[in-house]
């Protein structure tokens, strides 16, 4: 029997924590901690890199699994991003141009706001709106599934996912946001982001102390070996320093709290090196990336795996861990857990479109022995212009003397006015990207190979690169409007409730007596038993949509 259902006024709502509705897994399982950081390279003492200090991060390594290939989907952060919480590749959801707005992090369920005029420009001249990508209406956060079956997830704090974090994502999503907070026997899921390596601190700490000797320091064979260059790595690398006394801060805490045995550790960045030639590059020296897991019981302890990995698998892996079957949609695949995928990764691929204010359009494939590269506009420079990165003292000076024409060797390898259509690269015996094989006949059959191996993914993912940008919006917001979320629509059978909402792919969440007001919604997943007089305010959103408008109802 439908019974009615009446509309009631909701106010008075108060702050606080209140329970986790969800029914806890039936198994026990162990935490789940991701201490993410920005913009570092593999450069850490576990690595083999000299001249550094990193014992906290070295020890993560010792006690766990270091991987030698793992790599980022983007050279930079959002499209990264989105690739990681989704699992899948950005230029097959459309979130491959850095960035669609300023949403990078959440400011709460009715915080999503996008500005008509940015300092954008399409390739055919039209005006760049703030926008919010649309992906196919099967992709969800990955964090839903782990919501679903009982874990208490939150995100401290960025997100920068390319689209308005959906309010149902995350039990908590802010700069608060702790796993402490979870209700007593509740296993949980928790993202703690460190920016002391960002780009941006490369100029932010240019007055800090230097914890390094820039005499000593790799230099990457694309750098001439001047001072200001030498100071700007060196700050790279005591900026990394830093973070590593952050990660031997968290060992300590998870130590005091009797939680390093009962957690799963994942140590990554999002992508690659912050200085030019590294961050917003396509292959090697913009997407190689550190990836150390360590289990609570030191298994594999010590454990170095060369296997391609992407960090799009980082989601599909922690299901994995967690006992839940990774969805078949997702293009990431588990690494590790109870679904490892049961092929490993041939190659990864890499995407360059649109960063800030600058378009690129490059491709790559990378099997961690060759990358290749490929540029669809080679009539671009290496080194394009680009406001952001140019706050770094050593950017500037470089552009200076390209002008000059003072640059020598790999430095003048990188700042060449034109592209070629094709790079390859050994990246055994070239790391640093600056001896093209392309033309050599000795590797026309590496070249013909990964050639085909990005034309067949680009069809298969149905790269989105190749839609101008602003042909990319109207097909998420027909007329440059954004989609609304259709309301939620409860019923009540044999006293239990079931939420739908009529928009395709929409995630819906509830919030019940006390909670209503909160910042924390319950994911619904399946109908709960209703009690007599309780009372509700359910929301739905599908990702890029605008959220649906609430309704507030009483239990008859």
């Amino acid at each position: 029997m439908i019974r009615p259902l009446v509309l009631v006024t909701l106010a008075g709502a108060t702050s606080g924590l209140v329970a986790n509705t969800s029914e806890p897994p039936k198994k026990q399982t162990y935490n789940i901690l991701w201490l993410s950081c920005e913009d570092i390279d593999p450069t850490l003492g576990c690595y083999g890199t000299k001249g550094i200090d990193t014992p906290n991060i070295d020890r993560l390594a010792k006690e766990g699994i270091r991987y030698t290939h793992a790599y980022a989907t983007v050279g930079v952060c959002a499209p990264s991003r989105s690739s990681i919480i989704t699992g899948m590749y950005p230029v097959s959801i459309g979130t491959q141009n850095m960035r669609t707005s300023g949403n990078v992090m959440y400011q709460g369920v009715d915080g999503e706001k996008y500005p008509e005029f940015q300092a954008i420009t399409s390739k055919g001249g039209e005006n760049i709106p703030a926008y919010s990508a649309v992906p196919d209406a099967q992709v969800k956060c990955f964090t839903e599934y782990l919501r679903e079956a009982g874990y208490f997830c939150t995100n401290n704090a960025k997100c920068d996912y390319q689209f308005y974090p959906p309010f149902t994502a995350w039990d908590e999503n802010n700069n608060k946001a702790d796993y402490q907070h979870r209700p007593e026997g509740t296993p949980f899921f928790s993202v703690y982001n460190h920016e002391v390596t960002h780009e941006s601190k490369i100029w932010i700490n240019a007055g800090h102390p230097q914890l390094v000797d820039p005499e000593v320091i790799t230099i990457p064979d694309f750098y001439p070996r001047i001072p200001v260059v030498k100071k700007d790595v060196a700050r790279k690398y005591s900026n990394i320093e830093e973070l590593d006394a952050q990660i031997g801060d968290w060992l300590k805490r998870l130590e005091k709290e009797g939680l390093l045995d009962k957690t799963i550790i994942f140590f990554w960045s999002d992508h690659g090196g912050p200085l030019l030639r590294q961050k917003r590059a396509v292959g090697n020296t913009g997407l190689h990336v550190p990836l150390i897991v360590r289990y609570p019981d030191q298994r594999m302890a010590g454990t170095v795996v060369d296997d391609v990995v992407s960090l799009m698998d980082l989601g599909p892996t922690v299901l994995s861990l967690a006992g839940i079957k990774p969805p078949e949609y997702m293009q990431g695949k588990a690494f590790l857990g109870d679904y490892k995928a049961s092929e490993k990764r041939v190659a990864v691929y890499g995407s360059a479109d649109r960063f800030d204010e600058v378009y690129d359009f490059a491709r790559s494939v990378i099997d961690g022995k060759f990358s290749y590269i490929r540029n669809f506009e080679p009539e671009m420079p290496y080194i394009y212009r680009n406001k952001y990165r140019e706050q770094i003292e050593m950017t500037r000076k470089l552009i200076e003397m390209h002008q000059k024409g003072e640059l020598e060797g790999g430095a003048a390898y990188i700042f060449r006015d034109k592209r070629d259509v094709e790079e390859l690269y050994d990246l055994e015996k070239d790391p640093s990207e600056i001896n093209n094989l392309a033309g050599n006949p000795a590797n026309r059959e590496q070249l013909v190979k990964m050639r085909k191996q990005l034309a067949d993914w680009q069809l298969k993912v149905n790269d989105k690169g190749l839609i101008d940008e602003y042909n990319l919006v109207q097909m998420f917001w027909p007329g440059l409007i954004q989609p609304l979320t259709d309301k939620v629509v409860l019923t009540l059978e044999k006293d239990l409730v079931r939420l739908s909402c009529s928009t395709e792919g929409a995630s819906i969440g509830y919030q019940l007596d006390d909670q209503i007001g909160l910042e924390r919604w319950m994911l619904y997943h399946k109908p709960f038993l209703a009690k007599k007089g309780q009372k509700m305010v359910v929301r739905a959103k599908r990702i890029g949509y605008k959220i649906s408008e609430p309704v507030g109802l009483e239990i008859p």
